[in-house]
């Protein structure tokens, strides 16, 4: 069960933004995401709960920021209920699509459990409902992903297979490189892996 913490900062100036404390493990039904953000300062700022099942598919989302909760799931293509911070309103969203992602790092790995890539210069489109910060406002975007490399390094522990993918904004045409290690984001815009107790959790 990989355990460790991730640094978020502005993708253009390099402001931080939060530290996320997170833990995760690949599991009979699928894979699971829990973690716990703070700010720079240390303050609670957050929390992230993502389920997916053996397809990669979003069965149970939670999301908290600066009071503001969605709970979500796939369903009739995504389906999610977003609450105000003082609990009194609610609002159900539905759109066909076919999983959720947001800053979190849990989200490139739950894109890639989805589209389970082979190497290849193919790219893969995907439409995905996106949260964003700081009051988790949804907001559809359209990727096109392509697992443009793959490659086996040699650790103390054991083989480490390193996956490059390259990932397309449809809407602007911007492209950017993640770089996923099993269940571990190792690099990406906006994020890096501070800290690590374990080694990734390999999947089947």
């Amino acid at each position: 069960m990989p355990r460790g913490r991730y640094s978020l900062h502005d993708p253009h100036d390099h402001t931080p933004l939060a530290e996320e404390h997170f833990h995760c493990a690949p599991g009979p039904s699928g894979w699971r995401y829990v973690s716990q953000l703070t700010t720079p300062a240390g303050d609670q700022q957050g929390s992230v709960d993502l389920a997916l099942d053996e397809l990669g598919r979003p069965i149970r989302l939670e999301l908290h920021a600066a009071g503001w909760q969605v709970r979500g799931a796939a369903l009739d293509g995504v389906t999610w209920v977003r609450t105000d911070p003082t609990g009194a309103h609610a609002a159900e969203g539905n759109v066909r699509a076919h999983a959720f992602t947001g800053t979190s790092p849990a989200f490139l790995i739950a894109t890639t459990r989805l589209l389970r890539l082979t190497p290849s210069a193919t790219a893969t489109r995907v439409r995905l409902v996106a949260f964003t910060d700081p009051v988790l406002a949804p907001r559809t975007v359209d990727q096109s992903w392509a697992l443009v490399n793959r490659e086996t390094h040699a650790t103390d522990n054991a083989r480490l297979t390193v996956d490059e993918y390259q990932v397309t904004a449809l809407d602007t045409g911007e492209q950017h490189v993640v770089h996923i290690a099993g269940d571990v984001v190792l690099a990406a815009p906006g994020i890096e892996l501070e800290d690590l107790e374990s080694p990734p959790s390999t999947f089947a």
